[in-house]
């Protein structure tokens, strides 16, 4: 009954956000700010009038989905031949990884108490951006184009970098938790990485070369083109899952094969994500308050806010410094790059999958309760920034 009404009062809001979706961006209030303050309000700690359990058949579909989607999206809309690598290389192969390291170092200072391996797994989940709750930051042209890229390119590549990285450390976790031998969670992660690349790419050129050909020869009714690509990604995903791979590692490749093999079939990604697969990660955001935050709002204790603070401030701002010392960008774009990398989609989709797979919230309150807070402030405090320091460094760029 709780997973009906859940049902219910998604459709509601989705209405009542579309009515409504222009007049509330006036006053910066974006769609993942109204979906997680509805998934609060309706959850136990506020009306209850929804209890839906974390591990519930309707959690788990919608995450698996919608990280599937995330992942193959953000690889077919990146234009590979078209990118200025200059910045987005720095902060994708300088910047994360000194990221990881620092929250890593960070996290073990302020919870001694806590495993390292975990306290990685948490710098993990927190790594990715997700440049849509900051939308102004990466549409407005009063950000010069090579910033505004450079941000959607890094937020678009790091949850697809990530995720190896992830799955290798939940692996090592299952490993020892099943007490097998030392090498096998090295095993398993390269059959995970190498299977799910290889079928990911194949079944994205296959499809790509046939979408061509079909289009090409008006076979193809126009409703359908935006519908393929997630039937492309769903099926990299199985057919990896099915041979030993990573299903979600394949969405990736084969979004990546797919949106650069032809400009019109990035356009019908493009036009996908803008509609369908909105929906669904607005469901997410509605999801992720309404189940992690009644979970983990009881273990937000003085060092957890320190944490998460720090982590979308200077665990985010320096790394970003360093990586892009030498291009000679004035102290107020890197500023502003620092600053636009919130926490999202990404992470509460594989917070999900990891509680989903194998660590439960009641023997790591502190690392979820991190994780949780983290992105419930981004959400707020980036998407409410987002449009005056857009407009405050854009008035900057002009008076120079």
């Amino acid at each position: 009954m709780h997973e009906n009404i859940a049902i219910l009062l998604i459709t509601i809001v989705v209405l009542g956000y579309g009515y409504f979706s222009k007049s509330l961006l006036r006053f910066n209030i974006s769609g993942p700010m109204v979906f997680t303050s509805i998934g609060i309000l309706i959850s136990p700690i506020a009306l209850d009038l929804v209890k839906v359990d974390i591990n519930a058949e309707i959690v788990t579909i919608t995450a698996e989905i919608a990280l599937i989607i995330i992942l193959f999206s953000d690889a077919s809309t990146l234009n590979l031949k078209k990118i200025k690598w200059s910045i987005p290389s720095r902060l994708l192969f300088i910047g994360l990884p000194l990221t990881i390291i620092f929250a890593s170092v960070v996290a073990k200072l302020i919870f001694p108490d806590e495993s390292v391996i975990y306290l990685v797994l948490m710098a993990l989940l927190l790594a990715p951006t997700d440049a849509a709750l900051g939308k102004a930051v990466v549409t407005d042209k009063g950000v010069p184009l090579n910033i505004r890229s450079s941000i959607n390119i890094e937020s678009g590549l790091n949850d697809g970098i990530v995720f190896p990285i992830l799955i290798g450390v939940v692996a090592m976790i299952t490993t020892s938790q099943e007490t097998s031998s030392d090498t096998h969670w090295l095993l398993y992660v390269g059959q995970q990485v190498v299977f799910g690349a290889i079928i990911g790419s194949i079944v994205g050129y296959i499809n790509a070369l046939f979408s061509v050909k079909t289009i090409s020869k008006d076979k193809m009714e126009t409703a359908y083109k935006n519908l393929i690509p997630i039937a492309i990604a769903i099926l990299a995903y199985y057919v990896a899952e099915y041979v030993g791979g990573n299903g979600f590692i394949a969405a990736f490749f084969s979004g990546l094969f797919l949106g650069n093999y032809n400009d019109k079939l990035r356009e019908n990604v493009e036009n996908f994500v803008e509609s369908e697969s909105e929906l669904l990660i607005l469901i997410s955001f509605m999801i992720f308050g309404l189940v992690f935050v009644p979970n983990t709002i009881e273990f937000w204790d003085t060092k957890v806010v320190l944490f998460s603070v720090l982590s979308l401030t200077v665990l985010r701002m320096i790394p970003v410094a360093i990586s892009l010392i030498g291009t000679k960008l004035d102290v107020a774009t890197v500023l502003f790059i620092g600053w636009f990398g919130p926490r999202g989609i990404a992470s509460i989709l594989y917070v999900l999958i990891v509680v989903h797979e194998v660590i439960s919230i009641e023997t790591h309150e502190t690392i979820y309760a991190v994780v949780t807070l983290t992105i419930l402030l981004s959400i707020f405090l980036h998407g409410l920034s987002a449009k005056p320091l857009v407009s405050l460094y854009g008035k900057k760029n002009k008076d120079n």
